[in-house]
């Protein structure tokens, strides 16, 4: 007699067994459920420890303003505190790669930008993370405008004064960024290119140096995130001539756009958003996702961003996923064109 197996060795299939079928069947519905209680489970207790939150620039810009807004928040709605870490370097590089390959559960997370996620694929040749495939979108924290500051000794009230002193003095005027690919380098050069003027670039290691040194009067233009020179506008030592929205900023009314001044359909804004290693399980994901949104959607917290001059932006994982898709592509030929180089 031949022995009974449950397969057929010729096809590996299993034969038509209907006690083998039901089994089979408890034993993949039994797993099933057990990972689905297991991922509940960790999500249920999550947080239950520290949590990290990696800003990959220098301290003062809008990238820590914002990350310690969230910080902030998330600490007081779950009594765990969310430790911000400045890790500066190549553009935000340094800092995102640490995120990429920290462990996949949730207590490593990066404030990410513009120039960590859209930028910097197309700026650096060998970056050491992709973006779209090594990290897991959480949630989109704001959009910032830009805004066009100069020192205030500097004669001009207006961007048209500003062209016409950069055309008088071609080369002389310098301006400052976050480092070269950076999105204030980024809304500076796409400044240049419409209005046809040559400005100097002094890149730094991040916005809070460039903006003491537009004070300082060693250089005299910046284009970067509103958080990070609206407390200076408004005590009077810079002077804002312009904002990058399609709109005027609530926070400054009597400043125009960008397009308003003559240079239609510029815009050339920020945005920030937190994201987690790639793998991190969905339901930690979409609980901070949820507690996120319900901070961005407080009165409390809107108000706060519009006075640094920023706009909340409470949006799916998906729906953040698909903007850095999306704005990697849209930036892809600036900075293949030439104009903007890594260090």
């Amino acid at each position: 007699m031949k022995p009974s197996f449950p397969f057929n060795t010729l096809t590996l299939q299993p034969r038509a067994n209907s006690k083998w079928h039901f089994f089979t069947a408890l034993m993949v519905s039994l797993c099933s459920a057990n990972f689905s209680f297991a991922q509940s489970n960790q999500a249920s207790a999550y947080p239950s420890k520290a949590i990290r939150l990696v800003v990959p620039f220098t301290p003062g810009g809008s990238a820590d303003i914002l990350g310690r807004t969230i910080a902030q928040e998330l600490s007081q709605a779950w009594g765990q505190p969310v430790v911000v870490e400045n890790i500066a370097g190549a553009g935000g590089s340094i800092g995102t790669d640490r995120v990429a390959k920290a462990p996949a559960d949730g207590y490593t997370l990066l404030m990410g930008h513009i120039g960590t996620l859209a930028v910097n694929p197309s700026l650096y040749p060998k970056l050491p993370y992709n973006p779209v495939k090594d990290f897991a979108p959480v949630a989109w924290v704001a959009r910032v405008p830009n805004v066009l500051v100069v020192n205030a000794q500097l004669p001009v009230k207006n961007i048209q004064e500003l062209v016409a002193l950069a055309k008088s003095k071609p080369g002389q005027l310098s301006y400052g960024s976050g480092g070269n690919g950076s999105a204030a380098n980024l809304a500076t050069e796409y400044f240049k290119m419409q209005s046809n003027i040559s400005l100097l670039h002094i890149p730094y290691r991040g916005t809070a140096p460039a903006v003491n040194d537009l004070m300082g009067g060693q250089i005299q233009v910046l284009f970067t995130g509103a958080p990070a020179v609206m407390g200076h506008v408004k005590h009077g030592t810079l002077r804002a001539l312009a904002v990058s929205s399609p709109k005027r900023l609530p926070a400054l009314p009597d400043l125009p756009t960008v397009a308003e001044a003559g240079y239609k359909n510029f815009e050339a804004d920020q945005w920030y958003g937190v994201v987690a290693p790639a793998g991190t399980p969905r339901d930690i994901v979409m609980k901070l996702n949820q507690q996120i949104n319900l901070a961005l959607n407080g009165n409390e917290l809107k108000k706060r961003l519009v006075t640094e001059g920023a706009v909340a932006m409470p949006e799916t994982p998906e729906v953040f996923g698909a903007l850095i898709a999306q704005e990697i592509e849209r930036w892809r030929p600036v900075m293949t064109s030439g104009r903007v180089k890594a260090d």
